[in-house]
């Protein structure tokens, strides 16, 4: 399969408002020779994401800011995931954290997951990352990964965002939220998905 593929010193537009996300992302690119410029910092409007996968939603965000910037976008949908929950939050993580007000308060929706998941022995759980590079001719690349894991309670850790803090990895004693945020992107969710994103889009590291 032949992939579409960015040069050293193109700059894209990070398809987010997020600014935790905005921050992991920019760092996994720099090394590439990516330049980033966020959808936030464009005055871009965010798109709803009405699509029931991860890769959807991204796709939604991504194709949006490449229209609307003119320039190649990565967007980011990604998520966190119970087994005992059937999945959920899944594609709706960012919902679970809504307060009436309009804002999205994690430490809620980590209390919300805790009480609806407590009754049952499955604590097994997993962060989704799906990244979508779009041009702005309509082109796609999608690239989906996973970490697996088990969720605690009480969160610990005060690095991270979301609900890195109730997030302990396979084979870790740390959470996300009480690892070194290097350590953290070198194992996570997003490192998995822009492993694949690198090999299949992005110039060398350090070329």
């Amino acid at each position: 399969m032949t992939h579409r593929a960015l040069t050293r010193g193109d700059r894209i537009v990070i398809a987010t408002h997020n600014k935790g996300k905005l921050r992991e992302v920019a760092a996994l690119l720099a090394p590439h020779g990516i330049e980033t410029v966020s959808a936030g910092e464009l005055g871009l409007p965010e798109p709803e994401e009405t699509e029931e996968s991860f890769i959807g939603n991204a796709a939604i965000k991504a194709r949006a800011a490449a229209q609307a910037s003119g320039l190649p976008a990565l967007a980011d949908d990604s998520g966190f995931s119970v087994a005992a929950l059937v999945g959920a939050p899944g594609v709706r993580t960012a919902d679970w954290a809504m307060q009436p007000d309009g804002s999205r308060d994690y430490a809620d929706a980590m209390r919300k997951v805790m009480e609806a998941a407590q009754d049952f022995e499955d604590r097994t759980s997993w962060f989704s990352c799906a990244l979508v590079l779009a041009w702005p001719d309509g082109h796609l690349e999608g690239f989906e990964g996973r970490a697996m894991g088990h969720w605690v309670w009480p969160p610990r850790g005060q690095h991270g965002f979301g609900y890195d803090p109730m997030f302990q990895p396979d084979r870790r004693e740390e959470t996300f939220g009480e690892m070194d945020p290097a350590e953290k992107h070198r194992i996570s969710h997003r490192a998995a998905a822009f492993r694949l994103l690198s090999a299949a889009c992005l110039p060398p590291a350090g070329a």
